[in-house]
Order: structure tokens, then sequence, then C-alpha cells
């Protein structure tokens, strides 16, 4: 059967339903005018980014917070004194006091930024107690399963969940899928990004010596080694694919005419975290006899339904310098952010040579960029953090859909445990599972289309 009857005879009824039931929810519900009412679980580093950033707006109504930390919420607590606004309701104590928050408070949309094993029990947790908006911090869940999980449960209850990659707002990033749209690479063939910085302070640290060279992890360490590094332990795979994935995906259309089909993924040899904790702290070192399951760096190719190809790459465990190790590769051109390069063919200076990024960018930097980089300055990672919450905070004042959306979550997100599964098949290639429904078909792209977010 050729595709297109395919879909005629067994897709397109499904999608059309489904499509008309979200754009009935959503349409003709402006209500600008009033103030969201949210609340944050988790009010760690990155919660307290979100905090900071939720208390300069005026259109906002931050009814609790909640969290297990007396610590944290602390912290979270002087940055609302300073701010001059009213103190939200405090939830702590044992680890379901969130389950409390949202079932008694009356909440438009909330934000999750707790470690990652809680993100699927809280997002799904939310949409239960009537939340129609929920942004969670990467990632989506820890199994495949967990996925299909959080899908569903969006698709039962009408409701928005949108993963607050940030990256996907980074200028440069921006600016790059502004000339992709603009057709200026021509047709995109292969593309390649990760997630390349060196964590192992972020893993290793206490109180005393938070992100400055410790080697304590879990009970006795500050933020997120705390527990990010049992997933160290004991997991090995693409870990964070969000960074790298989530930017690729809105340059070639995933989800909106185009989709992962397979993925293959490699391990290499997991030495950095144990040679650090002997450097920094000695053979002797309780955790010195730690055995570490993450390779050091991790591999995952991709190919896509319209023949894209796509190179990840997992890579925290080593010393180098940050880089998420952007390519974006086509008929006419090519951009890399390692070496802040550019070369259009016939349009560059000189043929075969690369000419630096920064005119191209400043040239075709994306509107959104042009119309709020002043009210981005000071906000988390070169700005990128204000337009992440921003475009999740007027899609929810404005009852409209996400601009990315739950597939987008469960797409970016599977790419973890299906690199664990590849590898631990011993390099096999695994399937894509098409959490759309058949809808990517259909669907058309809407990310940092609209003139407000």
């Amino acid at each position: 059967m050729k595709r297109k009857d395919f879909i005629k005879t067994t897709g397109l009824t499904a999608a059309a339903i489904s499509m008309s039931s979200s754009s009935e929810l959503f349409a003709g519900n402006d209500t600008t005018n009033e103030k969201l009412k949210i609340a944050i679980i988790g009010t760690g580093l990155r919660g307290q980014n979100h905090l900071s950033l939720l208390l300069q707006r005026d259109d906002v109504d931050l009814v609790s917070i909640c969290d297990i930390s007396d610590r944290m919420l602390g912290m979270a607590k002087k940055i609302i004194d300073k701010s001059g606004k009213k103190m939200p309701v405090v939830y702590k104590g044992d680890e379901y006091e969130w389950k409390k928050m949202v079932e008694k408070e009356k909440l438009d949309a909330i934000i999750i930024a707790t470690p990652w094993e809680w993100h699927h029990p809280m997002i799904i947790g939310a949409l239960e107690s009537g939340i129609k908006y929920v942004g969670s911090e990467v990632v989506l869940g820890i199994t495949l399963q967990d996925h299909w999980d959080v899908v569903k449960a969006a698709e039962k209850y009408k409701a928005q969940v949108m993963m607050l990659e940030n990256v996907c707002y980074r200028r440069d990033v921006m600016a790059v899928l502004n000339m992709v749209r603009k057709g200026l690479f021509g047709e995109l063939i292969h593309l390649q990004g990760g997630y390349q910085h060196d964590l192992r302070e972020v893993k290793f640290n206490n109180g005393e010596q938070a992100y400055g060279g410790g080697c304590e992890f879990g009970e006795k360490a500050f933020s997120e080694a705390h527990w990010r590094t049992f997933h160290s332990v004991h997991r090995n795979g693409d870990l964070y694919p969000t960074h790298g994935i989530g930017p690729i995906a809105n340059y070639i259309n995933i989800n909106r005419g185009n989709r992962f089909t397979n993925l293959c993924s490699f391990a290499s040899k997991a030495r950095g975290l144990h040679d650090y904790i002997v450097k920094t702290c000695g053979p002797e070192s309780k955790n010195a006899d730690v055995t570490f399951k993450l390779g050091d760096v991790i591999t995952t190719s991709i190919n896509c339904a319209n023949g894209e190809t796509i190179l990840l790459q997992h890579d925290t465990c080593l010393p180098r310098p940050y880089s998420l190790g952007f390519r974006v590769q086509g008929t006419n051109g090519i951009w890399m952010d390692v070496n802040n390069g550019m070369y259009i063919e016939g349009k560059s200076a000189k043929k075969h040579q690369w000419e630096e990024a920064g005119k191209w960018l400043t040239e075709h930097d994306h509107p959104l960029w042009q119309k709020y980089g002043e009210d981005a300055q000071g906000a988390g990672h070169g700005g990128m953090d204000f337009f992440v919450v921003h475009a999740f905070v007027e899609a929810a004042k404005r009852k409209l859909p996400t601009p990315l959306d739950v597939y987008d979550a469960a797409v970016w997100s599977a790419i973890i445990p299906l690199s664990e599964k590849s590898i631990e098949m011993g390099n096999e290639t695994v399937a894509f599972p098409d959490f759309t429904g058949g809808q990517w078909m259909y669907k058309k792209p809407v990310f940092a289309l609209n003139d407000d977010f």
C-alpha cells in the first residue's frame, strides 16, 4: 500500500479528531488580563532560576512552592523577600508534599525542577489534579514506558506539557533557525549536537565545597550531586540529549512533517569520574572504590524519515571546554558552533574557506531576540532562560498550545532509554516509537513563529 493511501485509510480520521479537539480546547480563550496562578516544585538552583524570572513578571501570581530541602527553601525565600512580592504558601516535609500542593491549591500552571526520577510521577500527578499547563525541566522520564504514560495523560486531560529546554532559545541557535527557514543552507542533510560539558565538579561536591572540587555525592552532597551522580553509577546511555536534539529537531521539523525512525548508540570506557576522584581526593577516598557504569563519551546516530542523519554526543566526565557541538549542514552550506564558523556557497567571501559566523548570526538575528533581547539581559544562560519561561507563561495565559509540546518532550527525552537499550544490546539499532500516532505527517511547524513567544 502506498503511504498516502495508508494515511487516508488508517490515520487521517484519528489525527483529524485529535487535532480538532485541541483547536477547540484552545480557541478563543484570551485571558491575558488575568494573572496566571502558578507554583514551583523544586527550589534547587534550577528552580531558583525559574523563581527569579517569575517574580519579575506582573502577570503571574506565585501561589506556592514545594521542596524537601530546608536549605533550598531558605534560599528561595530570600529571593522572594528581595523581590518584594508576597510570600507563597510553602509546602515541605516528606517526598509527597507536592501531591498535597497540587490537590489543594487552585493552579493554572506548574513548573517542575526536581531530580529526574520525579518528573514522570509529578507531571502525571499535576495533570490528574486538573492543572492544564506543566513546564518540566529535562527529562520527561526514566523508562520508555514513562514517556508513553506522560503522553497518554496529556492527551487524556487535554493538557499541555512543555519541556523547558532553554537551548532552543539560544541566540545563535535561533539565528541559524531563521537562516534554515530562509533556505540559506539549502536542503538539510546532516546535523550534530550534544552535551559536551565538564560536569565533574557538579557531580562531586558538598555543602562546603559546592562546585569547588569535592569528591562527595549522595546524602552529604549539595544540589545536583545529591542525586545526579547516582545515574552515572548505575546507567550507561545518553543521559542528557535535549540540549543538542531540541534545536536540531526544530531545524528539521521533527513531529511536524518528519520523525526519528531509529538510533544506534556506543559508549566508551568509563575512566573520567574515577580519575577525578583519585586526583582530587586521593586513592584512599571512599568514593575511589565506586564503579561508574556511564561511559565517558556516548555517541548516538539517528536516522530520520526525510533522510537526514544526526550525530549526538554526551561527554560530561572528562576535562574539556564547554561546547554543544552544533553542526547544521545542507546542500548550500554549513554552520558549526565549535569554531564559530559559517560557509554558504556562493555567498561566503572565499570558496572552501570558513568565515566567522558572527556577521551571519547578526544579520539573521531571530525576530524574538530582536523584540525581547533587552528584557532577557541578566537572565540565566545568556538570556535564553527568559525566553523559555516567557513562552510557557504566555501560552498558559492565553490558553494556547505551548510552542514545544508533549510529543516534542517525549521524542527528545526518549533518546535516553533507547540509547541505554542499544548499548546494552551490543550497539544494536533500535526503532524509534511514534508518540504522535501518525500526526507528525499533518502537524505544521510552530516553534518561534508566534510574534510574541
